[in-house]
């Protein structure tokens, strides 16, 4: 998937693409100049993309067989569910929910381009964003309006096929949560055990006073690599909590923005990265805080095995005149093996000078003592580590909202915890 490629697939598929013209064309402009990062630059030196820049993901052009992923498709959030299967919003498999507009984005950029044209584009995600802006085909647009209170959690789900060639998906968030109102999403990534890249772009607004809560979780196979540029845009008084889970892909990428564009906006951020074998997992955070009395907490926490890679980078930026601004950050990484490795970066950029701001990181491993202190009280040394990092990963998935989430959550890691204890 050289750069020349991504142009000449750029081409191939413009004709085809839904509504956007000129953005697209800038889009497509902006990674003809910047093209994919290499190890030269500074936000991507622990992060090695040669293994997509130097293979080429095209757009399927076969049906994906959905029969595959239905079981996927059918879990405990089915109820309020938009479905995507390869890129591809699958109505088969989705239930709209009602009191909100939650429906494809390809779809309504065919009938009405002008009703989300303002809102995309905002981002300067780089290279990655500029592919998905120029590339995408299809995703979810959700509008909740004003004053609405969403009962049911939104399940967004994005499923991969099993396929012959290797093949890329591009899939769009843009979620608009207008003045007072609140939802909970889950936007989940799964399936897919044959190589394939997910390039995903969420552009979100949270109005004035809004509540949102959005979990995501990416249990991609292990031949998926899995990249994905967030911003979010809050309002005065509005509050944002993210939940960001990584299990899967051989390597993935977040990119989280936030900009906390109104006085006594707050954000909390929460990240789990486990990892086994080779996987790769990197996490870029930005909280812009560019307003007055505004609160932000973030941790992110690791368990590495193998010879597997954990990057985690954070920056909370406190612009001039955003005074009595609070904010923590933290990250913790785990290490169960001699071979795996943590690389962390927190930062404070403040220009402001009256806050409160501080930040921690954390590399280590199982504490010996406390291992003695349970095997001391009967318990065998397996399930002693068993224990241990479960109760590490605890603080993170206990703050997720959607209890059918959370508990699907502890499930998956409880097994993969217990099969690295040997339980």
């Amino acid at each position: 998937m050289t750069k020349e490629s991504c142009l000449s697939e750029y081409d191939r598929l413009e004709p085809a693409l839904p509504g956007l013209r000129d953005l697209r064309r800038r889009a497509i402009a902006r990674f003809g100049e910047l093209g994919f990062p290499t190890g030269r630059e500074e936000e991507w030196r622990f992060t090695d993309v040669s293994p997509v820049a130097e293979r080429d993901f095209p757009h399927p052009d076969e049906e994906p067989d959905a029969s595959e992923v239905e079981e996927l498709a059918s879990g405990p959030l089915a109820k309020s569910q938009l479905a995507f299967v390869d890129g591809l919003y699958a109505p088969e498999f989705s239930s709209p929910p009602h009191g909100v507009t939650a429906e494809s984005l390809g779809d309504l950029l065919d009938r009405n381009p002008a009703a989300v044209e303002p809102f995309l584009g905002r981002t300067d995600g780089g290279a990655f964003a500029a592919l998905n802006t120029a590339l995408f085909r299809d995703g979810a647009f959700v509008r909740v309006p004003r004053g609405t209170a969403v009962a049911e959690p939104l399940h967004l789900i994005f499923l991969s096929t099993t396929r012959a060639k290797p093949f890329a998906a591009h899939p769009r968030i843009l979620a608009v949560v207008e003045e007072g109102a609140s939802i909970r999403i889950a936007e989940c990534h799964a399936g897919g055990t044959s190589p394939h890249l997910t390039n995903a772009v969420v552009e979100l607004e949270v109005g004035e006073g809004a509540h949102v809560d959005w979990s995501k979780i990416q249990r991609e196979g292990p031949e998926a690599y899995h990249f994905a540029t967030v911003q979010v845009r809050q309002a005065r008084g509005s509050v944002f909590a993210s939940h960001s889970i990584s299990l899967g892909a051989a390597l993935s990428r977040n990119d989280l923005g936030v900009l906390l564009d109104g006085e006594g906006a707050e954000c909390s951020l929460d990240g789990l990265y486990e990892l086994g074998g080779t996987q790769l997992a990197d996490n870029h955070t930005t909280i812009d805080h560019a307003k007055p009395h505004g609160t932000s907490r973030e941790l992110y926490k690791g368990i590495l095995d193998g010879r597997s890679r954990g990057v985690f980078d954070g920056r909370i930026v406190v612009r001039p005149g955003a005074q009595k601004t609070d904010a923590i950050q933290t990250n913790r990484n785990l290490l169960l093996s001699a071979g795996a490795l943590a690389n962390t970066k927190p930062q404070l950029e403040i220009f402001a000078n009256d806050v409160k701001c501080k930040h921690g990181a954390t590399i280590g491993k199982l504490d010996p003592d406390v291992l003695f202190y349970l095997r001391s009280r009967g318990i065998g040394r397996e399930e002693a580590q068993r224990l241990l990092i479960h109760a590490f990963a605890c603080e993170v998935l206990d703050a997720v909202p959607v209890a059918e989430v959370r508990e699907r959550l502890e499930e998956y890691l409880l097994d993969l915890v217990s099969r690295k204890a040997g339980v």
